[in-house]
């Protein structure tokens, strides 16, 4: 007890003397005005510029992680559920089948999209379609 008591008064004493030294720190006018303007307009570009950066970045991220999860559903698919052949989706995705037998495609941001039979198109007139349009770009 003794030696928490000696321990508890050091410690107070120590502080004491350390607040006792310090001096508030005066506010040097020689710069003047000038410097704050410069220094303010400084601040705001480099806020300005962190947020473009910080948004570029988000939206990339978003990027990769969409195109993740998309071939990570597509893989999954692959292995788990079967392959519609002759068939694609309305946009010429490869449409697979699942176990309670509906019909499906892996859209870009890797979520499956039910489709019904009915909507599916054959796959060699999507590939026709798809030729035509390389044709007439050119």
């Amino acid at each position: 007890m003794k030696n928490f008591l000696k321990l508890a008064l050091m410690a107070a004493g120590v502080f004491t003397f350390a607040q006792s030294q310090a001096k508030p720190m005066a506010k040097d006018t020689t710069i003047g005005h000038k410097m704050s303007k410069t220094a303010k307009k400084v601040g705001h570009a480099t806020t300005s510029t962190a947020k473009t950066v910080g948004e570029k970045t988000a939206d990339a991220a978003k990027d990769v992680g969409h195109k993740t999860s998309e071939l990570a559903a597509k893989g999954a698919a692959a292995v788990t559920d079967k392959k519609y052949e002759g068939k694609c989706g309305p946009n010429g995705e490869t449409v697979y089948i699942n176990k309670e037998s509906k019909y499906f495609y892996v859209n870009k941001a890797g979520h499956r999209v039910y489709v019904k039979k009915s909507q599916l198109m054959d796959a060699s007139k999507m590939k026709m379609e798809k030729m035509e349009k390389m044709k007439d770009k050119d």
